[in-house]
């Protein structure tokens, strides 16, 4: 799937999962629930339908969110990575790193590209030392090398999905 479908089609995609098995009783006993609309602006989507899901066993209600829509969020990852791309990459300010969103009523402030990346500027490690790692990483495994850190062996096979969800970041 090329970049620009995966732009338009996550939503599509991701309203069509439901998980059978309850993650509290562990039963294939997850019913569909329903749906309903969730805000998560970018380019392409400002609502974006999202499933519900009831377990008979246990009697809990979930929530099935497409990978691109972090929960209690208005922003796709999609349009939070176009700022942080904007910020750190390009180097503009905050006032015109705001992603592009469909909505040009939801165009996100300084104040909450700032708060999106508050965590980053100050975490430990540093966003530029993270960046560095996950450049040299990405360059061993790339050439084949096998990273052995205790009994945990690392290789593209075991971290192409745990990167490929971390693309939008771009890291």
């Amino acid at each position: 799937m090329t970049q620009s479908n995966l732009a338009a089609d996550w939503a599509v995609v991701g309203s069509e999962v439901i998980l059978r098995r309850c993650p509290i009783c562990d039963r294939d006993s997850i019913i569909g629930h329903g749906s309903r609309l969730k805000q998560a602006h970018d380019e392409q989507h400002s609502w974006i339908p999202i499933r519900r899901g009831y377990c008979k066993g246990c009697e809990t209600s979930f929530t099935f969110l497409p990978s691109f829509s972090l929960p209690y969020t208005h922003y796709s990852l999609l349009a939070r990575s176009q700022a942080l791309y904007r910020r750190f990459v390009e180097h503009r300010p905050w006032e015109s790193a705001a992603p592009t969103v469909q909505d040009p009523d939801r165009v996100a402030d300084s104040a909450t590209l700032r708060r999106w990346c508050r965590s980053l500027d100050g975490s430990e490690p540093s966003f530029p030392f993270l960046c560095k790692a996950i450049a040299a990483v990405s360059l061993w495994l790339s050439r084949g090398d096998i990273i052995q850190h205790g009994a945990l062996r690392l290789s593209w096979l075991t971290l192409a999905p745990f990167l490929h969800q971390f693309w939008p970041l771009r890291l």
